[in-house]
């Protein structure tokens, strides 16, 4: 699924090609996505100026003329750039036609994502209202997270990835920063200092940072908005390397299962 730095990437891949360009057209070839995409999308955007992109959590948010397309790639989706000579692919459903030439394509073999047009405003949006801090803003530090964390005896993992306490820290993201704080990812959330906390949220900030310089992680079919994949998959410390040594002291990683997600730690670097 793309999470936060692969929705990044892709905003950072998109709003050159399209912000203060005027809509063409709006083709929707399959509307069937995870909420049915709204007529008044390819009634009302056409003729739109783009303003600018903007990002909430794994949302887009394209604002356009008094609206604005709220986007989620779900677990497969990607926008990406092309033109009228690219061939239409199977699951292409959406194209945005501008003016002066480029389509911005939506594909999602899926179809778990969604694309609307907003007329209130997007935050106020239901899927959006509730999330939790951004973490790359000064909003996210150690002792708002330190604060959420008291009482709470879910594991630590489970904690950074809850959408209501900070957004965008999937899987692959958590398992890293929980392996470059030295934090054991089952360990219970209220339970770890207030100096631990101030040293995982340096840590997530840094491995979100990494991940977007390098375009995000591409472990099955993620593109990002020039259709090239992320490469810090490369980079990975422990997501997908459990039996491997860790890096750090040479002890075989372990892996376990954290609310049905994979949690690779080292159990000497890790307490």
């Amino acid at each position: 699924m793309p999470e936060l730095p692969e929705v990044e990437t892709t905003r950072l891949g998109i709003q050159h090609h399209i912000v203060g360009h005027k809509v063409k057209e709006v083709r929707v070839r399959n509307g069937r996505l995870r909420w049915p995409v709204p007529e008044s999308l390819a009634l009302d955007l056409p003729a739109c100026h783009i303003d600018r992109v903007e990002r909430r959590g794994k949302y887009l948010l394209v604002f356009a003329g008094d609206g604005c397309i709220l986007i989620h790639l779900g677990m497969s989706g990607s926008l990406r750039i092309t033109n009228q000579n690219d061939p239409i692919l199977k699951h292409d459903h959406i194209d945005i036609e501008f003016e002066h030439g480029p389509i911005l394509r939506y594909s999602d073999p899926r179809r778990f994502g969604c694309m609307l047009w907003l007329k209130e405003p997007p935050l106020l949006h239901p899927l959006l209202i509730q999330l939790g801090s951004e973490p790359l803003t000064e909003f996210f530090n150690g002792r708002a997270l330190h604060a959420l964390s008291r009482g709470r005896r879910v594991p630590i993992k489970t904690f950074i990835m809850d959408s209501h306490v900070v957004v965008g820290v999937g899987n692959i993201y958590a398992n890293e920063a929980l392996y470059m704080a030295g934090i054991k990812p089952a360990r219970a959330a209220g339970t770890v200092s207030a100096k631990r906390y101030e040293k995982l949220v340096a840590c997530i900030k840094v491995i979100l940072q990494r991940a977007i310089a390098q375009g995000g992680t591409t472990l099955r079919d993620f593109v990002g908005g020039d259709g090239k994949p992320g490469y810090f998959k490369q980079s990975l410390l422990v997501y997908g390397r459990a039996g491997a040594p860790c890096d750090g002291c040479g002890t075989p990683l372990r892996e376990i299962r954290l609310a049905q997600r994979s949690s690779v730690y080292c159990t000497q670097c890790q307490k």
